[in-house]
């Protein structure tokens, strides 16, 4: 099944909402089984999060390693077989930067196949992983 870029796009804002709401049930079955998301080494939650659970895993890992508020979508654009969306990561301490990103999606047989996070400057997100941890 080819999606249309609109498709893409609109298919990334259901997942998006699911997950922000931790509808794990219904972003599971948005994913194929052979799903996989990777984080750069360098990032505290660097690796490959793999299968229909490996998005919940990843978020679960992700609000254990830091206080995030806010996830704010700028735009997602698409093309061919993915899509693109600009974001940034908002922390509760309000003294650090938010974690600017682009988020690739793509997608096989209408679902999402893989998502690979590019940060604009990683520090950031350490930041707030090593503020969370010595406030504990």
């Amino acid at each position: 099944m080819t999606m249309t870029a609109q498709e893409m796009i609109d298919f990334v804002d259901r997942l998006y909402t699911a997950a922000g709401a931790g509808n794990w049930d219904t972003a599971s079955t948005m994913l194929t089984d052979d799903f996989v998301a990777h984080e750069a080494n360098g990032l505290p939650m660097a690796g490959e999060y793999r299968g229909r659970n490996g998005l919940r895993d990843l978020y679960a890992t992700v609000m254990a390693l830091c206080d995030a508020v806010g996830f704010d979508r700028v735009e997602t654009t698409a093309g061919k077989d993915h899509a693109v969306t600009i974001l940034s990561i908002r922390f509760a301490d309000p003294d650090l930067a938010p974690a600017e990103l682009c988020e690739m999606f793509r997608f096989r047989d209408g679902k999402c196949c893989e998502i690979k996070p590019y940060y604009y400057d990683p520090a950031t997100f350490n930041a707030a992983s090593r503020a969370k941890a010595s406030a504990a």
